[in-house]
């Protein structure tokens, strides 16, 4: 698992690489990834909105934004957690992600909590970069 903690609030992700939706004859590679989100501060906040930028090993960079996770907007009162999983297509058979979670205060307070950078490998690469 790649972890890391902006402002009390624990983000954990940990990657699978999907051999039985790949196809590297077809140059597309498939990842699932989990994240775990955990509030371990004081005060409640609720998850807004999510930034990710995907980066393959030729250096081709896709951005996504959006509201929510996973079509939620999940609340987070203190202790409390939230797991979901998404999936990533590449065309090369490594490369590695991470972003930020735009978080908001019950008092209205908006800040980032940053989601970890993690590789995404699979068995179809030369050698081990990351």
């Amino acid at each position: 698992m790649f972890g890391e903690v902006t402002r009390d609030i624990f983000v954990g992700v940990t990657p699978i690489f999907l051999e039985e939706q790949s196809d590297p004859l077809a140059d597309h590679y498939v990842w699932a990834y989990t994240v775990q989100i955990e509030n371990r501060g004081e005060e409640t906040v609720q998850l807004r909105s999510r930034y990710w930028r995907i980066t393959d090993a030729l250096g081709s960079v896709q951005e996504v934004r959006g509201a929510g996770v996973v079509g939620e907007q999940p609340i987070l009162r203190p202790g409390d957690q939230f797991e979901y999983t998404s999936g990533a297509p590449l065309k090369t058979p490594t490369g590695f992600m991470g972003g930020s979670y735009e978080m908001q205060t019950d008092k209205g307070e908006v800040f980032d909590v940053k989601i970890p950078v993690f590789s995404l490998d699979s068995p179809h690469q030369r050698g081990n970069i990351h």
